[in-house]
């Protein structure tokens, strides 16, 4: 197996793993196993589907995911940032549309991996980012105001932001005052815990109390038993999901949709573990982790899995040493499960839809949304972007507009930075004695010169006029050279040989030089010097035989 798609898990053995390690491992397990068992029933019921799906998400997709990745602290898992997703694909596909939309985005993750894609996915702009996962926190909170409040619908809750909204403000007259106490006590509890005893497993403990709170006080709320029946006490047998290629053409959009989101959140999870610990992952090798994870998902009947980065920042602080911390969590959650299924039908909606109320507060990154809005006009039009097309039409549309955005003013960035200068506008950059014919124009090309500049730079070298019998392109400032600058230098050349001037290109490194020639710019289009004071003493000289040109002096 090539180093790069090895298990973080191999490593760490072969680094040396005894009883002390599993020791840590196992109280790390086992700490995240308890953040994760009220988290995930809660993702799995905001996202349409029965809580114990979200449970068999974090136990098959858990284990593998540390089992085969590329971190040694990823915590698999469902994960928030898939609500919107999930539900959308649960009310369009049903759940075997969603199983199989699951198994499709395994397959492709694992392909990505392969491809050795990993890298790239991590160039997203931080604004696109902090964008998407900002609009993603709004809309879990509002899939959670019916709950919250207890409310009462006269017809299914809608799925677009303006239209649940409208739904749930004309509902406001059947709220539940019992229902929205608990909620409230559940957030108070969590953040308070947070900030007083944050080693404690805050998530639990809220929705523990007000389980018991609303079984002792008879409290009128819905809860999880009455809505879903009982839970399952273990993993269901493996089946596949209903196949057919029209059934495949249907989900692939909620498919992509998964990869596209799975990939940025399981690498930006491992890169938060990396600065967290000073280890380093290997991004395919996460991808194909995650890729098989959310293949053994869909398998068991559970739900997109990616990393967590709460829980994965659980792992680290709770002291774990390696991928086995992982494992053992999921091992913790299927005892858990086997034992204490039938307790958590007793879990009131109302506190599962406060915790997911706090988890989209914590999510907002409210503070750098806030940073960017102030840093440049372009981060905020990119921020926005993302942000307003995330909440009036879907995540992918955000992510796709707000990447396709922040790339064209990368772009207009980088064109912006690109200078061609003339002699006058560097006196002291040559010496006088050799710039004084007026029949030579020398011409110094700075920055990145790509396709984003070409036009620039073009429309600058044709302002010289015909005047010159020769020219210098100085591009000893040029670092970059694509296939659209070759061009615009080609044409120039071109024409200017066609009025009998010579041209002169000065300074080019090895590989701007390598581009130019690959692209047919060889004697006697131009010719090549090491710097440009030598090839304005050229163009003064006779002119020299075309094999003197082959050799740049």
């Amino acid at each position: 197996m090539p180093a790069r798609f090895a298990p973080k898990l191999l490593t760490v053995f072969k680094e040396g793993y005894g009883l002390p390690e599993l020791r840590a491992d196992a109280v790390a397990g086992l700490t995240v196993a308890i953040v994760a068992l009220p988290l995930s029933m809660a993702i799995a019921i905001a996202s349409g589907v029965s809580p114990d799906r979200g449970l068999f998400t974090a136990i098959v997709g858990g284990f593998l995911v540390s089992l085969l990745g590329g971190s040694r602290f990823q915590i698999g898992g469902p994960a928030g940032a898939f609500i919107v997703l999930v539900a959308a694909t649960v009310r369009a596909h049903g759940l075997d549309g969603l199983l199989l939309a699951t198994m499709l985005s395994g397959l492709m993750l694992t392909a990505l991996g392969l491809i050795r894609a990993g890298a790239f996915i991590r160039y997203m702009p931080y604004p696109v980012t902090v964008g998407f996962t900002a609009g993603i926190a709004v809309i879990i909170f509002a899939s959670q105001i019916k709950d919250l409040f207890g409310l009462t619908l006269s017809g299914p809750e809608p799925g677009e932001l303006a239209a649940k909204l409208g739904a749930l403000i004309r509902a406001a007259p059947t709220a539940n005052p019992q229902a929205i106490g608990l909620a409230v006590g559940v957030m108070i509890v969590i953040l308070g815990l947070k900030r007083f005893r944050p080693q404690w497993p805050g998530m639990l403990i809220a929705v523990t109390l007000a389980g018991v709170t609303a079984q002792v006080a008879h409290l009128d709320v819905v809860t999880i038993g009455e809505r879903f029946g009982a839970l399952a006490q273990g993993l269901p047998a493996p089946s596949l999901p209903a196949l057919g290629w029209d059934k495949v053409q249907a989900v692939l959009p909620s498919a992509l949709s998964f990869t596209l989101l799975g990939a940025i959140e399981s690498l930006l999870s491992a890169v938060v573990a990396d600065s967290m610990t000073g280890r380093r992952h290997r991004p395919d090798t996460e991808l194909i982790a995650q890729g098989i994870a959310n293949i053994g998902s869909a398998l068991f009947g559970g739900i997109v899995v990616t990393g967590t980065i709460a829980r994965t920042a659980t792992n680290v602080r709770s002291g774990a040493r390696g991928p086995v911390a992982g494992m053992l969590h999921a091992a913790f959650l299927l005892a858990f499960m086997v034992i204490a299924a039938p307790l958590a039908a007793y879990i009131p909606l109302a506190a599962l839809a406060g915790l997911l109320a706090v988890v989209a507060w914590n999510m907002a990154e409210k503070h750098e949304f806030a940073v960017l809005l102030r840093a440049s006009k372009a981060d905020a039009a990119v921020l926005l972007t993302t942000f307003g097309l995330t909440l009036a039409k879907d995540l992918s549309t955000g992510i796709v507009a707000g990447f396709s955005l922040g790339a064209l003013l990368f772009i207009h960035r980088m064109a912006s930075q690109v200078e061609v200068q003339g002699l006058e506008d560097e006196p002291d950059g040559f010496d006088p004695v050799l710039t004084a014919d007026r029949d030579i124009a020398v011409m110094k090309i700075s920055g990145a010169f790509f396709f984003g500049a070409t036009a620039q730079v073009g429309a600058t070298l044709d302002e010289i006029g015909d005047r010159p019998k020769g020219y210098v392109l100085d591009l000893s400032e040029v670092r970059l050279l694509d296939s659209s600058g070759v061009a615009a230098i080609s044409g120039f050349a071109r024409n200017a040989q066609r009025r009998g001037a010579r041209v002169y290109l000065a300074g080019a490194d090895k590989a701007v030089r390598r581009a130019l020639m690959a692209q047919g710019l060889t004697p006697p289009v131009v010719r090549y010097r090491s710097s440009a004071e030598a090839a304005v003493r050229a163009l003064k000289a006779p002119l020299s035989p075309p094999s003197d040109a082959a050799h740049p002096g």
